[in-house]
């Protein structure tokens, strides 16, 4: 029989689930504010990568034996890092953050469970389905204004279309981590030098720059918020909360970053908040609550 958990660490076990939507709702809010002025995404990717690289470096000198020749672990870093990286840092260049709040966190019950299927075997239940229909509806209802021909301003169906290739990608990280059970520790580490390892050099030689297009503030905003939140703070906050809170109930609570996100852009990033877009928050939102509880 398990024993309890005390109750200081369950307040803990909240505080680091809730400590991780904060991170991860800012993580969308920041991404699209690059997103908007000079930078290109390839600048953004690029100062995420070098930051996390620079502080973990400290913590990687000796990595297990064998690490740098393990296919395993450069799949993770191609699909976890790099293509993840591209491409949503390419998507906010063209889409609201309101949109990557649906997209990434909001779809990932969704898209989880449709490649754990297909991946693992993983069938999921009749209820968790029916969870899951929500999310589906909610995603519909972001795309209603444009299918009706009541969108305003310039399309976002490209960077839509970068988002959700990106929660594509994170949800087949996720699965596979699952099925391989790598160490949280050793792929944190990994992915972020592997990937700055091959990406930064193709950089500095190659990809277009915006970097003299935006203020100091700005530079030191991405680089130390991406390279330190998300990729450092949120993933260690995140598995604490998942060993004490389970699963279950740590990810009915990260259900909360697409509100978040949605409704911080509007006086952070002056984006409307439409009819249509509420519909789509609740929905995803309330499905991801929902079939973050079922098995």
């Amino acid at each position: 029989m398990n024993s309890p958990v005390p109750r200081n660490s369950v307040t803990y076990g909240y505080f680091a689930a809730l400590s991780t939507v904060v991170i991860w709702a800012g993580f969308i809010l920041i991404s699209r504010l690059g997103g908007k002025t000079g930078l290109t995404g390839w600048d953004i990717v690029a100062l995420r990568l070098g930051t996390a690289a620079v502080f973990l470096l400290p913590f990687s000198l000796k990595l297990p034996a064998g690490s740098w020749r393990n296919p395993t672990l450069w799949t993770m870093a191609l699909l976890g890092g790099l293509l993840f990286l591209v491409l949503v840092y390419s998507g906010f260049k063209r889409a609201p953050a309101a949109h990557g709040g649906i997209l990434l966190p909001g779809m990932q019950p969704f898209l989880v469970t449709a490649l754990a299927w297909v991946l693992m075997g993983s069938k999921p239940s009749r209820a968790r389905l029916l969870g899951l229909i929500p999310i589906a509806a909610g995603v519909v209802c972001v795309a209603m204004p444009q299918l009706l021909g009541a969108h305003e301003g310039p399309s976002t169906w490209a960077g839509d279309a970068l988002l959700l290739g990106a929660s594509m990608a994170w949800a087949a990280y996720s699965v596979l981590v699952k099925k391989w059970a790598v160490d949280p520790w050793l792929l944190t580490r990994f992915v972020a030098l592997a990937s700055a390892l091959v990406y930064l050099p193709v950089y500095v030689l190659l990809l277009p720059k915006g970097l003299d297009q935006v203020p100091m503030s700005m530079l030191v905003l991405q680089g130390l918020y991406q390279g330190l939140g998300p990729t450092i703070i949120a993933m260690l906050l995140f598995l604490r909360a998942v060993a004490i809170l389970g699963a279950e109930r740590t990810g009915a609570l990260v259900a909360l970053v697409p509100v978040m996100a949605g409704l911080g852009a509007v006086p952070l990033l002056n984006e409307p908040l439409t009819p249509w877009l509420v519909a789509g928050l609740v929905l995803v939102s309330g499905g991801a609550f929902v079939s973050a509880r079922l098995k």
